[in-house]
């Protein structure tokens, strides 16, 4: 593998890698301060509970970031375009892709450390194994300039992770019973369906066309593509089928209550 290491490299990689830690930080620390003031069962939680609704609140300023990002690149941008002849699409990256990738780096080293520190409580193995093929994957594409558009395609799908983080805090707030949970709940379904499933088709399917650009990476780089995405699609369709029991059974519960005469 040749590494893709120039001047602007040298000063892009590392500043943006700290960025990550440090929007991760900020991020925290002000979530912590407007929840102290805004919302009144804060002070309700206990210390864990307090550390996780931090926690998720840089979880979900990284998943807008990176989605917003991430669509921009792949589909606005014009870099992946097939009528562009300059390059090969395996090829193509520009200094957005790096610096999102290392701003994730830094995301991805931030939450992986706290999750640690207090494991098992912030995520069990599932997490981790998830943190470190995605830390894996983006620092291959980093380091070696190959397969942005891929990567950029599953950092894409962390916009799911919002309605993932509202779901935790509406439970946590003794909120389950509310009309938005159901509605959380509705979107989390059709944002996971769409981005971490019907994407991932179109992932796939997009490589098998372009196999030919694919097998021009080198040796490590073309097995990992061949591995990580799949076990990352793996784990996602294990998450929908949670997702969808746990779906199934709010809307059971909600038509109950809506016999009842108890909706809100």
């Amino acid at each position: 593998m040749d590494w893709n290491i120039g001047p602007e490299e040298q000063v892009l990689w590392p500043a943006s890698v700290l960025a990550g830690v440090g929007m991760c930080g900020a991020v925290y620390e002000t979530t912590r301060q407007i929840s102290y003031r805004c919302f009144k069962c804060y002070d309700e939680l206990s210390p864990m509970q307090k550390v996780e609704w931090n926690n998720r609140g840089f979880s979900t300023f990284h998943a807008l970031v990176a989605a917003a990002v991430s669509f921009y690149v792949v589909m606005i941008s014009g870099l992946f375009s097939e009528d562009v002849n300059n390059s090969i699409i395996i090829d193509r990256k520009s200094w957005l892709s790096d610096s999102m990738f290392g701003v994730s780096i830094g995301y991805f080293l931030t939450d992986l450390a706290m999750i640690l520190w207090y494991f098992p409580s912030l995520g069990g193995k599932e997490f981790l194994l998830h943190h470190g093929l995605s830390m894996y994957a983006i620092c291959l594409a980093l380091f070696s300039g190959k397969a942005h558009m891929y990567i950029l395609m599953v950092l894409f799908t962390e916009a799911t992770t919002p309605f993932v983080n509202l779901r935790w805090y509406l439970d946590v707030a003794g909120q389950k019973t509310h009309r938005l949970y159901l509605c959380n709940g509705l979107a989390l379904f059709v944002g996971w369906l769409v981005a971490r499933i019907i994407l991932f088709v179109y992932f796939f399917g997009h490589m098998y066309f372009h196999f030919d650009q694919v097998k021009s990476i080198f040796a490590l780089g073309f097995y990992s593509i061949m591995t990580v995405p799949p076990t990352i699609a793996v784990m996602n369709v294990f998450w929908f089928w949670k997702i969808s029991k746990g779906m199934v059974k709010t809307l059971c519960k909600s038509k109950a209550l809506t016999g009842n005469g108890k909706t809100d």
